[in-house]
């Protein structure tokens, strides 16, 4: 029997979206850009995961950090081009759940 090997490039995205709140961190920002708050009460995720995260999906091109000058600073997060692409691949992941994940209390 032969033996499929996988792809490196697909071990990579599938390492980047298994991390920890990673996904949902990018479905919350589907809707639009968002302050740190504004994910973090979202997603009831702690401040530094939170904080840990964004800098790495920055790093990796997929979210983008826009410091606005006002008194008090704002910052709000968004995704780029990159990130907006996992749109698809969280969307079927979203129906699939629908489908054929049960809630806690089922």
């Amino acid at each position: 029997m032969k033996q499929s090997t996988i792809c490196p490039k697909f071990e990579k995205a599938i390492s980047l979206l298994s991390q920890r709140w990673t996904a949902l961190v990018i479905y919350q920002l589907l809707t639009g850009p968002q302050r740190f708050n504004e994910i973090q009460s979202a997603i009831g995720i702690s401040g530094k995961v939170l904080s840990e995260r964004l800098k790495t999906l920055e790093q990796k091109g997929i979210v983008k950090r826009e410091v606005i000058p006002d008194t008090p600073v704002i910052i709000e997060y968004s995704l780029t081009e990159k990130g907006h692409s996992m749109e698809p691949i969280l969307k079927s992941i979203e129906n699939w759940s629908q489908e054929w994940v049960e809630r806690d209390d089922e």
